[in-house]
Protein backbone atom coordinates (compact mmCIF):
# COMPACT_ATOMS: atom_id res chain seq x y z
CA UNK A 1 0.00 0.00 0.00
CA UNK A 2 0.89 3.84 -0.63
CA UNK A 3 2.38 5.38 2.97
CA UNK A 4 0.32 7.58 4.53
CA UNK A 5 0.95 11.44 3.64
CA UNK A 6 1.33 13.15 6.35
CA UNK A 7 -0.53 16.38 7.01
CA UNK A 8 2.53 18.67 6.89
CA UNK A 9 3.93 17.56 4.02
CA UNK A 10 0.32 18.23 2.05
CA UNK A 11 0.46 21.47 3.71
CA UNK A 12 3.83 22.13 2.24
CA UNK A 13 2.78 20.74 -1.31
CA UNK A 14 -0.05 23.47 -1.28
CA UNK A 15 2.72 25.91 -1.31
CA UNK A 16 4.43 24.69 -3.39
CA UNK A 17 1.36 24.32 -6.45
CA UNK A 18 -1.42 26.77 -7.48
CA UNK A 19 -3.58 23.64 -7.66
CA UNK A 20 -3.11 19.94 -6.33
CA UNK A 21 -4.53 18.98 -9.44
CA UNK A 22 -1.23 19.88 -11.41
CA UNK A 23 0.43 16.65 -9.54
CA UNK A 24 -2.45 14.25 -9.72
CA UNK A 25 -5.94 14.95 -10.94
CA UNK A 26 -9.17 13.11 -12.38
CA UNK A 27 -10.12 14.74 -15.41
CA UNK A 28 -13.86 14.83 -17.37
CA UNK A 29 -13.40 14.69 -21.18
CA UNK A 30 -16.01 13.65 -23.93
CA UNK A 31 -13.83 12.35 -27.36
CA UNK A 32 -15.03 13.92 -30.91
CA UNK A 33 -13.83 12.47 -33.27
CA UNK A 34 -15.02 9.04 -35.35
CA UNK A 35 -16.72 6.51 -33.94
CA UNK A 36 -15.40 7.55 -30.64
CA UNK A 37 -17.19 11.06 -30.88
CA UNK A 38 -19.51 11.28 -27.56
CA UNK A 39 -17.91 8.81 -25.51
CA UNK A 40 -17.37 10.53 -21.97
CA UNK A 41 -14.34 9.66 -19.94
CA UNK A 42 -12.97 10.18 -17.09
CA UNK A 43 -8.45 10.63 -17.29
CA UNK A 44 -6.90 9.42 -14.16
CA UNK A 45 -3.11 10.40 -13.86
CA UNK A 46 -2.19 9.90 -10.34
CA UNK A 47 1.59 11.88 -10.04
CA UNK A 48 2.83 8.05 -9.54
CA UNK A 49 3.47 7.35 -13.42
CA UNK A 50 0.25 5.59 -13.39
CA UNK A 51 -2.58 6.67 -16.17
CA UNK A 52 -5.53 5.43 -16.97
CA UNK A 53 -9.10 6.31 -18.43
CA UNK A 54 -12.44 5.31 -16.71
CA UNK A 55 -15.46 5.40 -19.77
CA UNK A 56 -18.18 6.39 -18.51
CA UNK A 57 -20.29 5.22 -21.07
CA UNK A 58 -18.42 2.03 -21.02
CA UNK A 59 -19.76 0.51 -17.50
CA UNK A 60 -16.86 2.52 -15.96
CA UNK A 61 -14.84 -0.10 -17.34
CA UNK A 62 -10.73 1.11 -18.48
CA UNK A 63 -10.12 2.00 -21.88
CA UNK A 64 -6.45 3.28 -22.45
CA UNK A 65 -3.52 2.60 -19.48
CA UNK A 66 0.11 3.13 -19.30
CA UNK A 67 2.07 2.88 -16.46
CA UNK A 68 5.29 5.05 -16.66
CA UNK A 69 4.66 6.54 -20.45
CA UNK A 70 4.16 2.66 -21.72
CA UNK A 71 0.98 1.62 -22.68
CA UNK A 72 -0.42 -1.53 -21.86
CA UNK A 73 -3.74 -2.20 -22.65
CA UNK A 74 -4.93 -3.66 -26.05
CA UNK A 75 -7.05 -1.46 -28.63
CA UNK A 76 -9.51 -2.64 -30.90
CA UNK A 77 -8.76 -1.01 -34.89
CA UNK A 78 -12.14 1.30 -34.02
CA UNK A 79 -10.93 2.75 -31.04
CA UNK A 80 -13.74 2.97 -28.08
CA UNK A 81 -16.87 2.99 -30.01
CA UNK A 82 -19.34 4.84 -28.78
CA UNK A 83 -22.51 3.06 -27.80
CA UNK A 84 -24.80 4.45 -29.86
CA UNK A 85 -23.47 2.53 -32.53
CA UNK A 86 -23.22 -0.65 -30.41
CA UNK A 87 -25.34 -3.90 -31.25
CA UNK A 88 -24.69 -6.76 -29.25
CA UNK A 89 -26.93 -8.77 -30.76
CA UNK A 90 -25.57 -8.22 -34.32
CA UNK A 91 -23.51 -10.54 -36.46
CA UNK A 92 -25.40 -13.58 -35.11
CA UNK A 93 -24.69 -12.41 -31.44
CA UNK A 94 -21.29 -11.15 -31.61
CA UNK A 95 -21.66 -7.67 -32.05
CA UNK A 96 -19.00 -6.47 -29.14
CA UNK A 97 -16.26 -8.27 -31.95
CA UNK A 98 -17.12 -4.62 -33.52
CA UNK A 99 -16.26 -3.10 -29.98
CA UNK A 100 -14.29 -5.28 -27.58
CA UNK A 101 -11.23 -2.39 -26.21
CA UNK A 102 -8.93 -1.20 -23.96
CA UNK A 103 -7.26 -2.38 -20.58
CA UNK A 104 -10.88 -3.90 -18.79
CA UNK A 105 -13.96 -4.86 -20.46
CA UNK A 106 -16.55 -6.31 -18.10
CA UNK A 107 -18.85 -9.22 -19.21
CA UNK A 108 -22.15 -10.04 -18.06
CA UNK A 109 -24.27 -9.79 -16.30
CA UNK A 110 -26.80 -12.51 -17.73
CA UNK A 111 -23.97 -14.09 -19.68
CA UNK A 112 -20.37 -13.96 -20.16
CA UNK A 113 -19.04 -15.82 -22.91
CA UNK A 114 -20.00 -17.24 -26.09
CA UNK A 115 -23.56 -16.70 -27.02
CA UNK A 116 -26.60 -19.05 -25.20
CA UNK A 117 -30.32 -18.90 -24.77
CA UNK A 118 -30.38 -15.58 -26.83
CA UNK A 119 -28.16 -13.68 -24.94
CA UNK A 120 -24.99 -12.05 -27.13
CA UNK A 121 -21.58 -13.36 -26.61
CA UNK A 122 -19.94 -11.54 -23.54
CA UNK A 123 -23.62 -10.28 -22.53
CA UNK A 124 -25.73 -6.95 -22.63
CA UNK A 125 -23.57 -5.00 -19.88
CA UNK A 126 -20.47 -3.82 -22.05
CA UNK A 127 -21.19 -0.50 -23.54
CA UNK A 128 -24.20 0.14 -20.94
CA UNK A 129 -23.81 4.12 -20.19
CA UNK A 130 -23.16 4.09 -16.34
CA UNK A 131 -24.65 7.11 -13.72
CA UNK A 132 -21.59 8.79 -12.80
CA UNK A 133 -21.84 9.65 -8.77
CA UNK A 134 -19.09 10.65 -7.44
CA UNK A 135 -15.34 11.02 -8.63
CA UNK A 136 -12.41 13.57 -8.23
CA UNK A 137 -9.25 13.69 -5.93
CA UNK A 138 -9.30 13.20 -1.80
CA UNK A 139 -6.39 14.78 -0.21
CA UNK A 140 -8.48 14.36 3.01
CA UNK A 141 -7.44 10.28 3.56
CA UNK A 142 -4.46 8.99 5.48
CA UNK A 143 -3.47 7.60 2.08
CA UNK A 144 -4.83 10.22 -0.77
CA UNK A 145 -6.60 8.69 -3.64
CA UNK A 146 -8.47 9.40 -7.25
CA UNK A 147 -11.31 7.49 -7.24
CA UNK A 148 -15.07 7.37 -9.22
CA UNK A 149 -18.09 5.82 -8.11
CA UNK A 150 -20.99 5.02 -10.38
CA UNK A 151 -23.62 2.63 -11.36
CA UNK A 152 -25.02 0.63 -14.46
CA UNK A 153 -28.63 -1.11 -15.07
CA UNK A 154 -28.95 -4.11 -17.28
CA UNK A 155 -32.62 -4.27 -17.14
CA UNK A 156 -35.38 -6.55 -18.83
CA UNK A 157 -38.72 -6.22 -18.02
CA UNK A 158 -39.42 -9.91 -18.85
CA UNK A 159 -36.01 -11.32 -17.30
CA UNK A 160 -32.65 -10.80 -15.54
CA UNK A 161 -32.62 -6.97 -13.82
CA UNK A 162 -29.21 -6.36 -12.43
CA UNK A 163 -27.59 -2.75 -11.19
CA UNK A 164 -23.96 -2.75 -11.00
CA UNK A 165 -22.17 -0.19 -8.34
CA UNK A 166 -18.77 0.39 -9.30
CA UNK A 167 -16.01 2.18 -7.35
CA UNK A 168 -12.04 2.55 -9.06
CA UNK A 169 -9.48 4.12 -6.82
CA UNK A 170 -6.25 4.58 -7.52
CA UNK A 171 -3.18 6.17 -4.82
CA UNK A 172 -2.14 9.59 -5.63
CA UNK A 173 1.83 8.96 -6.31
CA UNK A 174 1.04 4.97 -6.04
CA UNK A 175 1.39 2.29 -8.88
CA UNK A 176 -1.42 0.41 -8.13
CA UNK A 177 -5.72 0.78 -8.32
CA UNK A 178 -8.73 -1.04 -7.15
CA UNK A 179 -11.81 -1.94 -8.48
CA UNK A 180 -14.67 -2.52 -6.09
CA UNK A 181 -18.06 -3.95 -7.80
CA UNK A 182 -21.65 -4.86 -6.43
CA UNK A 183 -23.89 -6.46 -8.25
CA UNK A 184 -27.63 -6.15 -7.15
CA UNK A 185 -30.63 -8.77 -8.59
CA UNK A 186 -33.37 -4.99 -8.65
CA UNK A 187 -35.95 -7.70 -10.55
CA UNK A 188 -39.07 -9.41 -8.55
CA UNK A 189 -37.93 -12.90 -9.89
CA UNK A 190 -34.89 -14.87 -8.71
CA UNK A 191 -31.93 -14.45 -12.01
CA UNK A 192 -28.42 -16.12 -12.64
CA UNK A 193 -25.63 -13.90 -12.28
CA UNK A 194 -22.49 -14.69 -14.59
CA UNK A 195 -19.51 -11.88 -14.69
CA UNK A 196 -16.10 -12.14 -16.51
CA UNK A 197 -13.37 -9.33 -16.04
CA UNK A 198 -12.02 -9.17 -19.45
CA UNK A 199 -8.60 -8.06 -18.80
CA UNK A 200 -6.83 -7.42 -22.55
CA UNK A 201 -2.89 -6.77 -22.53
CA UNK A 202 -0.97 -5.83 -25.65
CA UNK A 203 2.40 -4.57 -27.36
CA UNK A 204 4.72 -3.40 -25.63
CA UNK A 205 3.90 -5.56 -22.66
CA UNK A 206 2.84 -8.83 -24.83
CA UNK A 207 5.67 -10.24 -27.16
CA UNK A 208 7.67 -12.80 -27.44
CA UNK A 209 9.48 -12.90 -23.89
CA UNK A 210 5.94 -12.20 -22.17
CA UNK A 211 5.29 -14.46 -19.14
CA UNK A 212 2.20 -15.38 -17.49
CA UNK A 213 1.96 -16.92 -14.34
CA UNK A 214 -1.04 -17.82 -12.35
CA UNK A 215 -0.36 -18.75 -8.65
CA UNK A 216 3.32 -18.76 -9.04
CA UNK A 217 3.34 -21.02 -12.03
CA UNK A 218 3.76 -20.61 -15.35
CA UNK A 219 1.17 -20.58 -17.89
CA UNK A 220 1.73 -18.93 -21.18
CA UNK A 221 4.08 -17.29 -23.26
CA UNK A 222 2.98 -15.81 -26.11
CA UNK A 223 6.49 -17.07 -28.55
CA UNK A 224 7.01 -18.31 -32.39
CA UNK A 225 7.43 -21.59 -30.99
CA UNK A 226 3.31 -21.56 -29.85
CA UNK A 227 1.72 -19.21 -32.70
CA UNK A 228 -2.03 -20.94 -31.88
CA UNK A 229 -4.62 -19.20 -29.99
CA UNK A 230 -4.75 -20.56 -26.41
CA UNK A 231 -7.85 -20.93 -23.99
CA UNK A 232 -7.62 -22.49 -20.69
CA UNK A 233 -9.87 -22.14 -17.85
CA UNK A 234 -8.37 -22.66 -14.34
CA UNK A 235 -10.40 -23.08 -11.16
CA UNK A 236 -8.41 -21.50 -8.52
CA UNK A 237 -10.24 -21.61 -5.36
CA UNK A 238 -8.21 -23.82 -3.39
CA UNK A 239 -7.16 -20.76 -1.77
CA UNK A 240 -8.98 -17.13 0.14
CA UNK A 241 -7.07 -15.70 -3.00
CA UNK A 242 -6.16 -15.34 -6.35
CA UNK A 243 -2.57 -14.60 -7.86
CA UNK A 244 -1.72 -14.02 -11.33
CA UNK A 245 0.57 -11.81 -13.39
CA UNK A 246 1.74 -10.60 -16.99
CA UNK A 247 5.54 -9.50 -17.27
CA UNK A 248 8.03 -8.97 -19.35
CA UNK A 249 12.00 -8.23 -19.46
CA UNK A 250 13.25 -4.74 -20.28
CA UNK A 251 14.20 -5.37 -24.38
CA UNK A 252 14.64 -4.15 -27.89
CA UNK A 253 14.12 -0.09 -26.19
CA UNK A 254 11.46 -0.65 -23.95
CA UNK A 255 11.35 -1.31 -20.00
CA UNK A 256 10.84 -4.03 -18.07
CA UNK A 257 6.81 -4.10 -16.69
CA UNK A 258 5.26 -6.48 -14.64
CA UNK A 259 1.03 -6.30 -13.85
CA UNK A 260 -0.10 -8.15 -10.80
CA UNK A 261 -3.98 -9.14 -10.42
CA UNK A 262 -5.26 -10.22 -7.27
CA UNK A 263 -9.05 -10.98 -6.38
CA UNK A 264 -11.04 -13.13 -3.77
CA UNK A 265 -11.45 -16.34 -4.86
CA UNK A 266 -15.08 -16.50 -3.22
CA UNK A 267 -16.91 -14.43 -5.92
CA UNK A 268 -14.62 -15.35 -8.48
CA UNK A 269 -13.60 -18.74 -8.41
CA UNK A 270 -11.82 -19.16 -11.93
CA UNK A 271 -9.49 -17.60 -13.92
CA UNK A 272 -9.66 -17.81 -17.68
CA UNK A 273 -6.28 -17.26 -20.16
CA UNK A 274 -6.81 -16.06 -23.57
CA UNK A 275 -4.27 -15.10 -26.21
CA UNK A 276 -4.77 -14.37 -29.75
CA UNK A 277 -1.34 -14.24 -31.69
CA UNK A 278 -1.84 -13.40 -35.01
CA UNK A 279 -0.62 -10.70 -36.47
CA UNK A 280 -2.39 -7.22 -36.43
CA UNK A 281 -4.00 -8.64 -33.37
CA UNK A 282 -1.56 -9.96 -30.76
CA UNK A 283 -3.70 -9.95 -27.60
CA UNK A 284 -3.42 -11.40 -24.16
CA UNK A 285 -6.29 -11.60 -21.62
CA UNK A 286 -6.14 -12.32 -17.88
CA UNK A 287 -10.01 -13.25 -17.34
CA UNK A 288 -11.49 -13.52 -13.48
CA UNK A 289 -14.70 -14.82 -13.30
CA UNK A 290 -17.23 -16.54 -11.52
CA UNK A 291 -18.42 -19.24 -13.96
CA UNK A 292 -16.70 -22.05 -15.75
CA UNK A 293 -15.93 -22.81 -19.31
CA UNK A 294 -17.60 -25.21 -20.76
CA UNK A 295 -16.54 -26.99 -23.80
CA UNK A 296 -18.58 -25.68 -26.42
CA UNK A 297 -17.66 -22.22 -24.91
CA UNK A 298 -20.40 -21.35 -23.25
CA UNK A 299 -20.43 -20.71 -19.56
CA UNK A 300 -21.17 -23.25 -16.42
CA UNK A 301 -23.59 -22.27 -14.13
CA UNK A 302 -23.28 -18.52 -12.85
CA UNK A 303 -24.33 -17.36 -9.68
CA UNK A 304 -28.53 -17.12 -8.11
CA UNK A 305 -29.51 -14.03 -6.94
CA UNK A 306 -32.95 -13.54 -5.43
CA UNK A 307 -34.89 -10.09 -5.63
CA UNK A 308 -32.54 -7.57 -3.57
CA UNK A 309 -29.69 -10.16 -3.16
CA UNK A 310 -26.43 -9.31 -3.76
CA UNK A 311 -23.10 -10.06 -5.45
CA UNK A 312 -19.51 -8.33 -4.58
CA UNK A 313 -15.84 -8.52 -5.52
CA UNK A 314 -12.80 -6.95 -5.53
CA UNK A 315 -10.00 -6.86 -7.75
CA UNK A 316 -6.14 -5.11 -7.31
CA UNK A 317 -3.78 -4.27 -10.24
CA UNK A 318 -0.45 -3.37 -8.95
CA UNK A 319 2.31 -2.47 -11.95
CA UNK A 320 6.31 -2.37 -11.41
CA UNK A 321 9.43 -1.88 -13.57
CA UNK A 322 9.95 -5.36 -12.29
CA UNK A 323 8.37 -8.71 -11.62
CA UNK A 324 9.85 -8.51 -8.25
CA UNK A 325 8.29 -4.82 -7.61
CA UNK A 326 5.36 -5.71 -8.04
CA UNK A 327 4.30 -7.13 -5.01
CA UNK A 328 3.61 -3.97 -2.75
CA UNK A 329 1.94 -1.33 -4.43
CA UNK A 330 4.39 1.19 -2.70
CA UNK A 331 3.91 4.80 -4.46
CA UNK A 332 7.28 6.94 -3.88
CA UNK A 333 8.43 8.03 -0.83
CA UNK A 334 6.76 11.19 0.10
Amino acid sequence: MTPPLPRPARAFLRDLTPDLRQLASVRRVVLDDGPERGVRALVFSTGGGLDFWVLSDRSLDIGQLSWRGTPLAWQHPAGFVSPALHNAQADSGTGIQRSLSGFLVTCGLENARQPRAGYPLHGSLPLTPTRVTACGEDWQRPRPVLFVEGEAVSAHLGGACFRLTRRIEAPIAGNSLTLEDRVENIGPEPAELMVLYHLNFGFPLVAPDTRVDLEGRAVTSPSKEQPEALMQCVRVDGAPTFDASVSRPAAGGWPGISVRIEGDTAPLPYVQVWRDPRPRRNILAIEPSNCARLADGTSGTGMLLKPGDSWASRLRFTFSPDAQGAKDGHGPAE
